[in-house]
C-alpha cells in the first residue's frame, strides 16, 4: 500500500467515523427515516458532477434497487434509528463488527471457508459486542438492547451488500456504484418519509449535520472507498474496520462530549481484536510501499 492509499484510508475513516457524529446531531429534528432519505438524495445530487461520465449502469434498475434498499437505505435507517438511544461512540464500535458478519455470510453462501480461526474470532466478536453493551455507562433497558440490535443488524446488510455486489453487480464502474446505490436507496426511502416524517423544523445545527453526513460521509466517503476497492482490493481496503471506530470514539469525545468507560474500549478491544482473526487483516503500514517496476505509485 503505497502512502498516497494510507493517506485515502485514514480520509476514509475519519469520514465514516464522523457519520456517527453528524447522525446524533440530526436525529432527534428528523427522524431516522426521513435523516436517512435526505442523507441519500444529497448525496446523490452532490456525487453527480464528479461521476456523470464515469457513471456508466449496465446492471438492471432492480439490482440497484436492491442494492440501495440493502447496502444504503435499511442500514443508514437501522444506525439513525440506533443512535436514538445509543452514544454515537457506542454506534461506531458496534458497527465494527460488519466483517464478522461478512464472513459468516460468505460461508454461507460458500465464497470462503468458516475457519476455525474465523470461528474464533467469531466468539471474540461476539463477546466483544457484549462487554460493550453490558458495560455501557448509561442503563440498560430493553430500548438501550432493541437499539444495539439495530446497530448489529446495520453491520449485517452492509455484510449482504457487500456479497450482492460481488455476485450480482461485477463490471459496474466505481461511480456507477456510488451515484446510483444512493440514488435508489433515496427512492426506496422517498415513500416512507410521509408515514415517518421529520419530529420538526431542524434548526441549524441538524442542517450543517445533515449536509456534512451526505457530502462529506457519504458522497466523498464512498469515491475513496470505490477507488481504494480498485487499486488495492477488498482485503486492504478492509482494514478500515479498525480505524472507523477510533474516529468515531474521538470525534464523540471531542464535540459531543460523550463518556467512554474502560468497558466500552475493553469491548472495542476484543471486537477489533476478533476482526483481525476473521479477516486475517491487520492495520496499514504508514509507509509508502515500494511500486512495481513500470508502474507509477
Amino acid at each position: 500500500m503505497t502512502l498516497r492509499q494510507t493517506r485515502m484510508l485514514l480520509t476514509l475513516a475519519a469520514l465514516w467515523g464522523a457519520s456517527f457524529l453528524f447522525i446524533r446531531i440530526a436525529v432527534d429534528d428528523l427522524g431516522p427515516v426521513a435523516l436517512a432519505d435526505a442523507r441519500l438524495l444529497l448525496a446523490a445530487v452532490a456525487l453527480v458532477p464528479f461521476v456523470a461520465m464515469a457513471a456508466r449502469r449496465t446492471a438492471p434498475v432492480r439490482r440497484y434497487l436492491l442494492l440501495g434498499a440493502l447496502n444504503a437505505a435499511l442500514p443508514f435507517t437501522l444506525i439513525a434509528l440506533a443512535e436514538t438511544r445509543l452514544d454515537a461512540s457506542l454506534a461506531a464500535i458496534l458497527n465494527a463488527s460488519t466483517p464478522l458478519f461478512a464472513a459468516v455470510v460468505a460461508a454461507v453462501v460458500g465464497d470462503e471457508a468458516f475457519t476455525a480461526r474465523r470461528a474464533f474470532g467469531l466468539l471474540l466478536g461476539m463477546a466483544g459486542v457484549g462487554l460493550v453493551v453490558g458495560l455501557a455507562h448509561v442503563e440498560a433497558d430493553w430500548a438501550f438492547v432493541g437499539a444495539a440490535a439495530c446497530s448489529l443488524g446495520a453491520a449485517l446488510c452492509y455484510a449482504l451488500g457487500s456479497t450482492y455486489v460481488k455476485h450480482r453487480m461485477a463490471g459496474e464502474t466505481p461511480g456507477a456504484l456510488s451515484l446510483f446505490q444512493q440514488l435508489a436507496g433515496g427512492l426506496v426511502l422517498l415513500p416512507l418519509v410521509a408515514a415517518f416524517p421529520p419530529h420538526h423544523a431542524p434548526d441549524g445545527g441538524a442542517i450543517a449535520a445533515v449536509a456534512g453526513l451526505a457530502v462529506a460521509s457519504t458522497s466523498l466517503a464512498f469515491l475513496i472507498y470505490f477507488r481504494l476497492l480498485a487499486e488495492i482490493g477488498p482485503t486492504s481496503t478492509l482494514t478500515v474496520t479498525f480505524l472507523v471506530p477510533v474516529f468515531g470514539v474521538l470525534w464523540a469525545t471531542l464535540f459531543l462530549g460523550e463518556q467512554i468507560t474502560v468497558g466500552t474500549l475493553g469491548g472495542a478491544a476484543l471486537i477489533l481484536a476478533s476482526v483481525a482473526f476473521v479477516t486475517g487483516s491487520r492495520l496499514p503500514s504508514a509507509l509508502p510501499a515500494r511500486a512495481p517496476a513500470g508502474g507509477g505509485a
